[in-house]
């Protein structure tokens, strides 16, 4: 249950801050943008139409098309986005009036792709989909193979360019820019928290290398057989994942006790597993 309300929590969220970004910087400073609020502001422009109703009209029709070719579970996931964000933005929109915090097209440009960014990513970070011309990639790659990445790429193009007929040319460049942070944000949203450090050690010390880690830092090692590869003498190499706190404090503890120690140190992008999304657990010890 507390998983369950802490994804809703995120896409509620999500949806909201979404809503409240293109509200007070995307449309402020007549950015263009790609997906549906980018179709939205196309239809707009040409016909007095609201834009959260179009983006609600929009949303229903693609999670139809996605419910029927896609899927109950996939329209499952779609459903509450579908109907969050045009609601937010319509709520926004009274609420906030004719409300102005920039017309800078650079504060614009990057406050719209922060909030836009860090908001998807909340979305898709709690295993919901966003909806609406998210739907149409994942429709072609099952109806034709087309890549999802290749088709999304091919729409967010065209709804860009299609913006440029009403827009001036600075706007779609900057309109690229916005693009290039947002997909920069969810990328590190979605890997926000996750990223460690892992550390391999090759020692004639490894079970005081081994000791030190498991008992003052309180992080798992995991030895393996390894053999040099110039004199071939078989030793054990120690490896270990910390987090980037951790590091200084391993490294230090590592070269006191062999300071000619060989160390690797690579950043990993997700570590998933007891004592890192899973709690630790504590057995018996067998003597080193």
């Amino acid at each position: 249950m507390k998983q369950i309300m802490k994804s809703i929590s995120s896409v509620v969220l999500g949806n909201f801050l979404y809503a409240l970004t293109v509200k007070l910087f995307l449309l402020p400073g007549g950015l263009v943008t790609g997906g549906t609020t980018g179709i939205a502001l196309i239809i707009s422009h040409f016909w007095e139409i609201s834009l959260s109703g179009f983006v609600l009209a929009f949303n229903v029709l693609m999670l139809l098309i996605g419910y029927l070719i896609l899927g109950k579970a996939f329209a499952a996931t779609t459903l509450a986005s579908s109907f969050l964000y045009p609601i937010f933005l319509e709520l926004c929109e009274r609420v906030l009036g004719d409300l102005i915090l920039t017309q800078d097209l650079l504060l614009c440009t990057v406050f719209s792709g922060l909030g836009i960014g860090v908001a998807l990513g909340m979305v898709i970070r709690s295993g919901a989909s966003t909806g609406g011309m998210d739907i149409p990639p994942l429709v072609l790659k099952k109806l034709t193979g087309i890549p999802v990445s290749v088709s999304m790429y091919f729409f967010d193009g065209l709804i860009i360019l299609l913006q440029a007929l009403f827009r001036p040319a600075e706007n779609i460049l900057y309109g690229v820019l916005l693009l290039i942070i947002y997909t920069y944000m969810i990328d590190k949203m979605l890997l926000f928290g996750s990223c460690r450090t892992e550390l391999k050690i090759v020692s004639e010390k490894y079970r005081e290398i081994t000791d030190a880690i498991l008992t003052q830092v309180d992080r798992g090692v995991t030895l393996l057989d390894a053999e040099g590869g110039y004199l071939h003498r078989k030793t054990q190499l120690v490896m270990s994942i910390v987090s980037n706190r951790e590091l200084i404090k391993v490294e230090k503890l590592v070269r006191e006790i062999d300071p000619e120690c060989f160390m690797v140190v690579s950043r990993v992008s997700e570590v998933r597993g007891r004592g890192f999304s899973l709690g630790k657990s504590y057995q018996q010890r067998k003597p080193s």
